[in-house]
């Protein structure tokens, strides 16, 4: 218990320190889960029944929340029709990404159908006796294995697996973990169980606001309602872009670049760059970098100060900076120009991948930064000037 709660308290404080680059919605739930598993009490001990109950109602937030911002949402979501974009406009698109794209129009419906039937009915079915409570948590991990299956999407689809352990009864347990019990398991101590009474109540207290939350109308989404995170509200894809674009970041050796000049482009581990590379499994593991990129081709850099800071890097060659790039192009040198360019991505049909062998088509929509390198002359942190 006591580990857990020391893990739990590390990652609150990385979670607050990372700020952007922390602040996406599995952070959140990790903590909160984590948190919970502190009262579970050591592995000889059968697990407090309340303990088991917050994690249903962790698990029916995570997915009944995902649900409601998807109706109220995107109008996609809505006619059914948002699965003909999801799969190429996601983040990070996984191996089997082209071939979700590609299913039939009529699939993609069925698709969003049972996503609504998952998150906005099942769900109640978590608190009904056995056997319906095991049921609904089946049919939960069902859809995230579809999930998993159709993207990356960090650890959100896994430890949502996990939860839904909380709802299977003993005999869908044995079933795919065939371990042996311990014969007997110990009952909570005293001072456990009122530690457990203490924390369903400061739950259910902390549980107002997130509540009000989901049957208001400006639903928020992946929100905090307290400072140590221990009661949140979630959910995922309330708008679904239609077209994607990508940052491309390309860097030069010539301090003055002409028409000729050969850009050289910066390859990440994940995110679209080379249109003939397949898409990756990533998941568990979390690029950050690679989803800000993402969120970055949506708006002007100007709304992204760290871009500045990624440039800056990019032009030091700053060793910690490039670890998190698939290919430095520049690995013994900085180069002397970086800039960012903005494509168009789609993926490529059938006809196409047996003509080319790529995964995706790209169009130049035009700059995202011009060519940019170091001020020799600034105090502190070296600003970015025009090349």
């Amino acid at each position: 218990m006591a580990t857990w709660l020391a893990l739990w308290a590390l990652y609150l404080s990385v979670v607050n320190v990372g700020q952007t680059f922390y602040g996406f919605g599995w952070e959140t739930l990790l903590l909160e889960a984590g948190f919970l598993a502190v009262f579970l009490g050591p592995a000889a001990q059968a697990p407090p029944t309340l303990v088991l109950w917050l994690y249903r109602w962790l698990l029916f937030r995570v997915e009944f929340g995902a649900g409601l911002i998807k109706l109220r949402g995107d109008r996609c979501w809505r006619d059914l029709t948002c699965l003909d974009y999801h799969h190429e406009t996601q983040p990070l698109p996984g191996p089997l990404s082209w071939f979700f794209h590609h299913l039939p129009a009529r699939l993609h419906r069925v698709e969003v159908l049972a996503n609504h039937a998952t998150q906005l009915v099942v769900p109640f079915g978590l608190f009904l006796p056995q056997p319906v409570a095991g049921v609904a948590a089946l049919v939960i991990v069902l859809t995230q294995a579809w999930l998993v299956a159709s993207g990356n999407f960090s650890w959100l689809n896994l430890i949502t697996i996990v939860l839904a352990a909380a709802a299977l009864d003993d005999h869908l347990l044995a079933a795919v973990l065939p371990v042996d019990p311990p014969a007997t398991l110990t009952d909570p101590a005293g001072w456990q169980r009122v530690a457990v009474a203490a924390l369903t109540v400061a739950v259910l207290a902390l549980s107002v606001r997130p509540a009000r939350n989901l049957v208001g109308r400006r639903q928020l989404m992946n929100a905090s309602f307290d400072p140590l995170r221990l009661v949140n509200t979630y959910g995922a894809f309330g708008a679904i872009t239609r077209v994607r674009r990508e940052v491309v970041l390309e860097g030069t050796d010539e301090p003055a670049p002409g028409p000729a000049t050969v850009w050289a482009e910066y390859q990440f581990k994940a995110k679209p760059g080379d249109p003939r590379r397949r898409p990756r499994q990533v998941a568990p593991y979390h690029l950050r970098l690679d989803w800000l990129l993402w969120f970055a081709a949506m708006a002007p850099a100007s709304a992204h100060p760290w871009m500045a800071t990624l440039v800056t890097r990019l032009l030091e060659n700053d060793p910690a900076t490039t670890k998190l790039l698939g290919r430095n192009p520049f690995p013994d040198h900085p180069p002397a120009l970086v800039r960012a360019r903005l494509y168009r991505y789609r993926f490529t049909t059938p006809a196409e991948r047996r003509q080319t062998g790529a995964w995706w088509s790209r169009d130049l929509l035009g700059d995202y930064l011009p060519p940019l390198r170091l001020d020799p002359g600034a105090e502190g942190l070296r600003r970015l000037r025009g090349g």
